[in-house]
């Protein structure tokens, strides 16, 4: 590949090293979150997004397009979730064919020990970057993940 300076090269360069940083970063985790709480890292964030809904709970199709997972996706990668308590299923009082995930208060303390473990493991994998960089490159990901 020849250098190419072009802004479609550089967009391009920048989501393939964004791409590998993420697939390093979900590998890390897994393997921290996993054997610290016996969480993947796909579940701490599906409890880190019910934990920050009000109420504490979502329904299934905003948790999956939170998650990037199909509607049976996130049905299947709550099944087990909601075994051991960690979620629940709820149904809207308004609408029955509505159901919404919620966190348990079990869920809220395993999150919040798992949270530690999480911030340790990406202060150590991020030590080297500055401060300003990690502020900048916060708000470039935030308007990727909203863009449509």
């Amino acid at each position: 590949m020849q250098d190419d300076l072009t802004p479609g090269a550089t967009a391009l360069e920048f989501c393939l090293r964004l791409a590998r940083a993420q697939a390093t970063i979900v590998r890390r985790l897994d393997t921290v979150l996993g054997g610290h709480h016996g969480l993947s890292f796909g579940d701490f964030m599906l409890l880190t997004h019910l934990s920050k809904a009000p109420g504490g709970r979502l329904r299934r199709v905003d948790l999956a397009d939170r998650q990037g997972l199909t509607a049976s996706g996130v049905t299947r990668t709550l099944l087990p979730m909601e075994k051991t308590g960690l979620v629940a299923r709820m149904a809207d009082e308004r609408d029955a064919r509505v159901g919404f995930a919620a966190i348990t208060p079990a869920g809220h303390n395993l999150l919040d020990n798992a949270l530690v473990t999480a911030r340790e493991a990406c202060a150590e994998l991020l030590k080297h970057a500055p401060q300003d960089q990690l502020d900048a490159l916060t708000a470039v990901l935030g308007n990727i993940a909203t863009a449509r």
